[in-house]
């Protein structure tokens, strides 16, 4: 099996090759996206910034692409930054030129038509093992599709989007990965002036559900049927098995996004723009910017500023995945029923997608529930469980208790000593109303054969004690934006481990601090 990291280190004696990594990323190949050709991509290259520099790198994730992170630290390490931020050391080969993506989608509810790569260009795939992953550079000048953006990202939205990739991962959240975060002087304006970067993301597709609405909103559906077959063979082949493929692949859209959402929840994470064009078709999270993971519980709260209507607010996040199938079932209609006789072919078209639409629900709502009892430490469903955990949230919303501090401290409660008590219950500013709650949580714990110990344990598997809080991810920033980028190496390096104790990074668990409260996150960020 090629392997990338078998082709640099036979590339070179005592000094790595970026010629070899740079060979070893591939565009074009069969079976990949960019094999579906002209009508779903532009080929361009990247527009080089002055003299780019290597800001972070996630060692793991190089590991896990097959090569050595002594490239980006050797003798090599400007070659190395000057690759990934679109800077080739020579000419683009012409069958070996990066590509944006096109695409459309539905934009805070409203249809905005085509969309695309605005800012990013797929540099091509990885062939490791079994999987073929795309390499793609996220703030690399214009494209067809940058609607007049400057095509760029910023120091600051490219250390958000690297950090809150990996913590992802290491919370088992299906996401999109981040490899490198290239920086560079270039002056860039926002809402004040920054200065640009370019992250490296990883995943196997970057394909979203505005893909397909683009070619259905344009009547192209001979390419949106090849666009489907893509997906289905490369990702889903088990649908080719059923009756019709094209509705077992809305079925796998809707089993994988209802168990996404259920992770985000499950964590307080929210996304902030959950349009459609940064919905993945493989059920990942992708495309972080105005992101954040709660700190005081608000049921309804919104980590977007620019969300001024509160349609992507915590508690909406279920209800948006849902509404966003809609859309990708309207897409993909035009191929459903083959096998269906011409007499009544629409009226089964649209039942039989009713039918699978209406499984969000029954897989939503398992799959937070389940959730909720990992988080509580429940073993056996009860018929009670729905509302014991109901009930926790209605506390912790009028307290706005700390969402990873509440879950996460629950484990060093004990079924029979209440004295044990005071970590989480501290939290909350109505003692009473815990207290209240934490009587009936008691007698749900009566009826469980774990000991406190074994249920604490277990417990802390899914309560993570780490998570990228807003606060964290400023302080990391602002010393980046002074050439010290120490903080977001080990940042990543806390975040690589949410549910193990860390005493050495203790305070990176804390409550937020005061000036917390002031930070804003927006479309910009």
């Amino acid at each position: 099996m090629f392997s990338l990291s078998n082709t640099v280190r036979a590339a070179r004696d005592d000094t790595l090759s970026m010629d070899a990594l740079a060979s070893a990323i591939r565009v074009g190949e069969a079976g990949s996206f960019a094999a579906l050709g002209s009508a779903f991509l532009t080929r361009l290259p990247a527009t080089p910034v002055p003299d780019p520099y290597l800001v972070a790198i996630s060692r793991e994730m190089a590991e896990s692409l097959g090569f050595d992170t002594e490239l980006a630290e050797s003798d090599e390490a400007a070659a190395f930054a000057a690759y990934f931020a679109g800077n080739p050391t020579r000419e683009w080969p012409a069958d070996a030129l990066p590509y944006a993506a096109v695409y459309s989608g539905h934009q805070f509810g409203v249809w905005a038509g085509q969309l695309g790569d605005g800012r990013a260009l797929t540099l091509g795939e990885v062939q490791r093992d079994s999987a073929r992953l795309e390499v793609q550079i996220k703030g690399a000048g214009r494209t067809p599709y940058s609607r007049m953006g400057d095509g760029r990202a910023v120091l600051r939205s490219s250390i958000r989007e690297f950090l809150c990739s990996e913590a992802m991962h290491h919370l088992d959240i299906p996401t999109t990965r981040a490899l490198a975060i290239i920086g560079s002087d270039l002056p860039m304006r926002r809402e004040s002036i920054e200065t640009a970067a370019i992250v490296t993301r990883i995943a196997p597709s970057f394909v979203r559900f505005g893909h397909f609405e683009h070619f259905y909103s344009n009547d192209r559906i001979d390419d949106l049927r090849a666009l489907a077959d893509h997906v289905i063979d490369r990702f889903y082949p088990h649908c080719r098995e059923a009756d019709d493929p094209y509705l077992a692949l809305l079925d796998q859209a809707v089993h994988t996004i209802a168990d996404l959402i259920a992770e985000w929840q499950g964590v307080g994470f929210c996304h902030g723009v959950m349009n459609t064009d940064n919905m993945s078709i493989l059920g990942l999270t992708i495309d972080y910017g105005p992101f954040g993971f709660m700190d005081g519980f608000n049921a309804h709260h919104i980590c977007n500023h620019s969300d001024t209507q509160g349609r992507y607010a915590y508690s909406r996040q279920p209800q948006v995945g849902y509404w966003n199938l809609f859309c990708l079932a309207q897409a993909l209609v035009p191929l459903f029923g083959d096998n269906l006789p011409e007499e009544g072919r629409s009226e089964r078209i649209v039942e039989e997608a009713q039918k699978v639409m209406e499984r969000y629900k029954t897989y939503f709502a398992p799959a937070l529930e389940a959730k909720m009892r990992a988080k509580l430490g429940l073993e056996v469903a009860r018929e009670e469980d729905v509302a014991l955990a109901n009930s926790l949230f209605e506390v912790m919303h009028a307290n706005r208790a700390d969402f990873t501090l509440t879950f996460r401290n629950l484990a060093k409660i004990a079924k029979a000593d209440a004295s044990r008590d005071a970590p989480v219950r501290d939290l909350f500013l109505d003692r009473a109303a815990f207290d209240a709650w934490a009587v009936r949580y008691r007698e749900r714990l009566a009826h469980e054969t774990h000991d406190d110990d074994a249920r604490a344990e277990a417990m802390n598997r899914v309560n993570p004690k780490y998570v990228l809080r807003n606060h964290l991810a400023e302080q990391a920033i602002r010393q980046a934006a002074r050439k010290d980028f120490s903080e977001v190496a080990r940042l990543l390096d806390v975040l690589r481990h949410p549910y193990d104790e860390q005493p050495h990074y203790e305070a990176y668990a804390g409550l937020p601090p005061d000036w917390a409260g002031d930070l804003e996150v927006s479309c910009s960020s």
